[in-house]
């Protein structure tokens, strides 16, 4: 279901039909009205000699059109062709949430893409029907209709959370893209009987929506099972953890609610890192997915129907901070789960910086520097591996090695593979985690060919990486199915209980 290469026909449709699965992933313009939609809306449907189809919000706002007050199709989750797409406008799109724009500027964004301002405003104008400045602020005003319909912020709050420069500015855009002030947009919001609780200053508490099934247990059970102590805290439904954002520490605690919504709690030493927090814990949970795509393509393939059955939604993880993904990613290579959690446990103790204030967190995961300095103290094991992972600190702290989600993947990979102890797994484990990477294979992985031998499919590599070319483009998604189905490990015995066992066996 990649909007792009969706036909007229094809949206009409999904709009026709006011399928829910498309929302976010293109809007609908009806030059009638003047306003914009999500493909849901519960509108009448408009003629098809009135409907223009958009990929963006920013590009039928940029062509005119305001956002539908029934629909509001800011609330969409944000569409999977982000991460489906490798070219410059998925890149530029990841980077835009992640507030490149706001904090560096256009100029910050193409030069982190490797091109000239002028040329990427053509680029993505073309491509998306918006420059970088409209989808950037296309962005901002998501936020602050986030905000100003899930908490009780003051409006002067909202706008420099948003990324707006003044409240102003706020108000006008929030004006031109609704078609109301704030206030009347705040006024609209659904407000819960008995819920009148006015968060404690810089705390947030938000609904993050998604598409289709989602498989939350699964992903804290993940978490769970790699909470680095004093910097991450999780249980089989919640996972809190503290992050370094560009205006200070911040933390963040995910949760699903009574109503099977994901919420975001948040305490925010700047308001103006919420965007770039939203956008990191979303990827994290990997919400922007289209779980419904996924789940049918598997499911076409009688090995992985099972798996799919039982565990609709399924996501795969991502990272709350690139860096720390690498490092991570390194300390676990060759060695369990636990014996990883340990050891970043043991090094985040030893180096992390001390924060107070955030719920049962104490420490921020050290800094590149901070490894690349005093790692070598910390970490134990073959000296080679310890030179590895403090030489991909010091190459991430000085800029030697970039490491972002706006990366070419293929350039990202390459740059990996030519640091001293990274191999293939490595590379690939961090596309998928950091850039979210759809159609990412583990095929040496020990897991996935565990997994893959418990669901019937080849345990050799090579015939298993052949076997799922087949399922493009969603393998990722696979080797999450896989890594999943790997039998649990028998109970250890003791000798002498394991003596009594047998001898009641035999009686």
């Amino acid at each position: 279901m990649s909007s792009p290469a969706m036909t007229f026909d094809e949206r009409y449709r999904a709009i026709d039909s006011r399928d829910r699965r498309f929302d976010g992933q293109f809007v609908t313009a009806v030059r009638s009205t003047g306003i914009y939609c999500r493909p849901s809306c519960p509108a009448r449907t408009p003629k098809p000699s009135n409907v223009t189809f958009y990929p963006t919000s920013a590009a039928a706002h940029e062509a005119g059109f305001r956002a539908c007050k029934r629909c509001l199709p800011e609330a969409a989750p944000g569409s999977p062709q982000w991460n489906l797409r490798g070219d410059t406008a998925g890149r530029a799109m990841r980077l835009i949430a992640d507030g490149v724009v706001e904090r560096e500027g256009v100029p910050g964004l193409a030069r982190r893409l490797g091109y000239s301002d002028r040329h990427l405003t053509r680029l993505l104008t073309a491509e998306l029907g918006a420059g970088p400045l409209a989808l950037s602020r296309a962005h901002r005003a998501q936020t602050a209709r986030m905000l100003l319909v899930g908490t009780d912020l003051p409006a002067a709050d909202v706008a420099f959370s948003s990324g707006f420069a003044s409240v102003r500015q706020f108000n006008d855009t929030v004006r031109e893209v609704f078609g109301m002030s704030p206030l009347e947009l705040r006024a609209r919001r659904r407000v819960v009987a008995g819920d009148r609780t006015v968060p404690a200053p810089g705390a947030i508490d938000l609904v993050l929506p998604h598409r289709g099934p989602l498989d939350a247990g699964g992903v804290f059970d993940w978490m769970s099972a790699r909470a680095v102590d004093g910097a991450e805290v999780a249980t089989p439904t919640t996972f809190a953890r503290t992050l370094r954002l560009p205006g200070g520490p911040a933390w963040f605690e995910l949760r699903v609610d009574e109503a099977g919504r994901m919420r975001l709690r948040a305490r925010l030493t700047h308001l103006g890192d919420l965007s770039t927090l939203v956008t990191r814990a979303r990827r994290l949970f990997d919400l922007d997915a289209d779980p419904i795509a996924v789940d049918e393509a598997l499911s076409q393939h009688p090995e992985l129907a099972p798996l799919v059955a039982g565990l609709p939604g399924i996501r795969v993880p991502g990272a709350a901070d690139p860096h720390e993904m690498l490092i991570r990613a390194m300390v676990g290579q060759q060695i369990t789960v636990v014996a990883a959690r340990t050891a970043l446990s043991a090094l985040t103790t030893a180096l992390g910086e001390t924060v107070d204030g955030f719920e049962g967190t104490t420490r921020l995961f050290p800094t590149m520097t901070a490894i690349a300095e005093r790692g070598a103290e910390v970490l134990r094991g073959p000296a080679a591996r310890v030179r590895s992972i403090v030489g991909a600190a010091a190459a991430l702290a000085d800029g030697a090695l970039a490491l972002t989600t706006g990366d070419d993947a293929a350039d990202q990979r390459a740059a990996l593979l030519a640091m001293p102890g990274i191999g293939p797994w490595t590379a690939d484990y961090v596309r998928m985690r950091v850039l979210g990477d759809p159609d990412v294979f583990l095929p040496g992985d020990v897991a996935v060919r565990s997994g893959a031998a418990a669901a019937g499919l080849p345990s050799d590599p090579k015939r298993l990486t052949e076997w799922a070319a087949r399922t493009a483009p969603w393998r990722s998604y696979l080797t999450a199915h896989l890594w999943r189905a790997v039998p649990p490990k028998p109970a250890r015995v003791r000798r002498g209980a394991a003596s009594d066992l047998q001898k009641e066996a035999s009686a």
